[in-house]
Formats: structure tokens, sequence, C-alpha cells
């Protein structure tokens, strides 16, 4: 399950977003949930989002509102949920960006098809992420194209592609808690056998290469039952 996509449950009713988390997690899917527009922001801003089931009904600010935010800035795939059958929903739905549409009551064995259908068609479009030339911060240089770090008096510090990927997921969301399955997911490490250990390694051989003194950590420091916090203050260029 450690490699499996990352489903976003969006629903305010608790019941559905436990019976529809039941039904991914059988299937092998890793499985977040919120109630409500905000609490899907924190998700996104915080974790790497594979595609979300977004609920047309919400408190607040209503799927249709949030579909059509979400789509103006990202590509993440969106398959919209409803009570409501009617043919203009769906149009109105697909028209914000959704991917697709699902109408409530709905089958779990439908809803894995169509999940597993509108991955597959997202991993063949899906373009290269874009990134700023470098980040610099503290005393160091980390060119996204080279995928190099380089300290203030020129020396160049290899990195492994695992340290490359915590880096950019560090330097990417500095002054964050960030919880040890975020990270993982940040830095596509979810094939790793076990989650703590692999990120408090990875984390370790970092430190060892970026900060002053390795056994007191200032630039990544950890956070007690949290995970990690990236603290110098980054800029991008």
């Amino acid at each position: 399950m450690s490699g499996a996509p990352h489903i976003l449950i969006v629903d305010d009713h608790r019941e559905i977003r436990e019976l529809v988390g039941r039904a991914l997690v059988k299937e092998g899917f890793r499985v977040s949930a919120a109630a409500d527009g905000r609490a899907m922001h924190r998700m996104l801003a915080d974790g790497r989002i594979d595609l979300i089931l977004l609920d047309l009904m919400l408190p607040g600010e209503d799927g249709l509102s949030l579909c059509r935010s979400l789509r103006a800035k990202s590509d993440i795939p969106i398959i919209m949920l409803t009570a409501k059958g009617d043919e203009i929903d769906r149009v109105i739905g697909l028209e914000m960006g959704a991917d697709d549409y699902l109408p409530k009551p709905f089958g779990s064995r439908e809803l894995i098809a169509r999940i597993r259908a509108v991955l597959r068609r997202n991993r063949q479009s899906e373009p290269p992420p874009h990134r700023p030339a470098q980040y610099r911060f503290d005393r160091w240089r980390l060119d996204t194209a080279s995928r190099e770090l380089v300290r203030s008096d020129g020396v160049t510090v290899a990195l492994s592609t695992g340290e490359y990927d915590l880096l950019i997921a560090f330097v990417e969301r500095p002054q964050r808690v960030l919880s040890r399955e975020q990270l993982l997911d940040l830095a596509r490490g979810r094939a790793a056998a076990n989650f703590d250990r692999a990120i408090d390694t990875q984390v370790s051989r970092l430190r060892k290469k970026i900060e002053h003194e390795p056994a007191d950590p200032k630039i990544i420091k950890t956070v007690w039952g949290g995970g990690y916090t990236f603290t110098a203050a980054v800029t991008a260029e």
C-alpha cells in the first residue's frame, strides 16, 4: 500500500467519508479526508494528493466553486460526487474542470473503476513539474536544473536522488511543520517499506551535508510528535 496513489475525499458527511475511505483502502489506495474546502486546502498544501473526490454540496464554499478555483492553479484530477443526478449539474461540473462525475448513490466497484481510469489518463498527460532555476537558503544554493547543492564558498555537495527530493520538499515549504508521511509523499518516497525509519534516515543524511553542526541542527529541526520543519529563510530565483 505504501506505493499506492493518495486519494483525498472531500465530503461533509462523516459516514460517507468513512464508507468510501474503507472501500479505497481495501483496494490498496492511501486515503485522507476533509469535511470542507478549508480543510481540503490545508491537506493539499501539506501533502501530495493524486486525486480528489469532491462532493458538490458542501458547507461554505460549494464543490463547483472549489473545483473552479482548484483548476485555475492545479491539474490535480477531480471526480465530482453529488446526490443530484440532473444532466445540467453534470455539465456544469465538467465545464468547471472536473475530470469525471459520479452521482450518489454509487457502487464501490464503479467508483474504483472511475478513479483508476482518471489516474491512467492523468499519468499519460502529466507534464514535468515547473520549478524555479534555483533556491537559496542559509549558505547554500540549490540548482534545480543540475540538481546540485552549492555552498557559498563554491564547494559543490553531491546529493542522492532521495536527498534532493527531500530537500526540494523542504525548501518549497519553509517554516511549516511537515509530518514524516507528508514528506514521503512530497518527495515521492512512498515505495519505502517503513515510513518513519526511511524519512528519519534521509533527514539525518541531509543534515550532515547542510548543517553547521549536524548534532545540533538549526536548519532542519525536529518537531516532537509532529515531524520536521525547515527553519531557514528561502528565496526562489
